[in-house]
């Protein structure tokens, strides 16, 4: 019998909730608040992936997009950036499932070995188990989503083209593409909206070569985003753009988010 290989919450208590309740009420709160009107299903969500006082309440715009459209998708393919693991590629779990205190998520091995082959692909424990730019995201999908597996994947040093070419291989009409980046990073308010609103017009126009190291943490999975939607012609939809500044106070040195969706 297979070992069953489980990658436990690791910011739970910390990014949001570790009651089960508690987090459930967080996110409907969020969600209650997200006035969406959408008569498309988004094939791809761009969200950020802070501590829910500060990001949650601009995440839940694009989580709110896709909850009607919810049976439509199998699998979230989950794409963000590396904060503490050198990663000279893109790292997959070596495991079945993630938890968090909503439950297990099942990790779609097949998928994951649909891309193995690749030069850029690795296999990294360490990559995912203390990285929240993927968790803070699944407490959101298992709310909105239910039943659905993930292809989680941390991004490090490689190209927008490297993930271009994963999304290719693994996108299909049962998919929801999910880029986890935050924008700008510890500027003054007025600045940081200005950066932000750049990276906006950035994504807003397809045009990736546009986003600057500093303006995104997810810069990478963004910019290959951009580079498959563009193929695809998808329009990308703004749902929020704020900051920490507007959600949880201190203006004097914010973090940027925003919340897209693509359709």
């Amino acid at each position: 019998m297979q070992n069953v290989i489980i990658r436990p919450s690791a910011v739970s208590g910390y990014f949001y909730p570790s009651s089960k309740d508690t987090l459930i009420k967080t996110i409907e709160k969020f969600l209650e608040k997200a006035n969406i009107e959408l008569s498309q299903r988004p094939h791809a969500l761009i969200s950020p992936h802070a501590g829910y006082i500060y990001s949650g309440p601009i995440a839940a715009y694009g989580f709110k997009a896709v909850q009607k459209y919810k049976e439509h998708y199998n699998t979230v393919l989950l794409l963000g950036p590396s904060h503490y693991e050198y990663i000279p590629g893109i790292a997959y779990y070596p495991g079945n499932y993630f938890e968090t205190p909503l439950g297990l998520i099942p990790i779609d091995v097949d998928s994951i070995e649909k891309i193995s082959h690749l030069s850029f692909i690795y296999k990294s424990k360490e990559a995912h188990d203390r990285e929240h730019s993927l968790e803070v995201q699944l407490p959101f999908l298992q709310y909105v989503l239910e039943n659905f597996n993930i292809i989680p994947l941390t991004v490090g040093k490689t190209s927008p083209e490297h993930v271009y070419e994963v999304i290719k291989l693994l996108y299909n009409e049962n998919v929801l593409i999910l880029i986890s980046s935050d924008l700008s990073h510890y500027l003054d308010y007025k600045t940081a909206k200005i950066v932000d609103e750049k990276t906006a017009h950035a994504i807003e126009t397809l045009q990736p070569h546009l986003i600057q190291y500093e303006q995104a943490c997810g810069r990478i999975p963004i910019q290959g985003l951009l580079l498959f939607a563009k193929e695809k012609n998808w329009k990308p939809k703004r749902l929020d753009l704020r900051n920490s500044g507007d959600t949880a106070g201190d203006k004097h040195r914010v973090v940027g988010y925003g919340s897209w969706c693509f359709i």
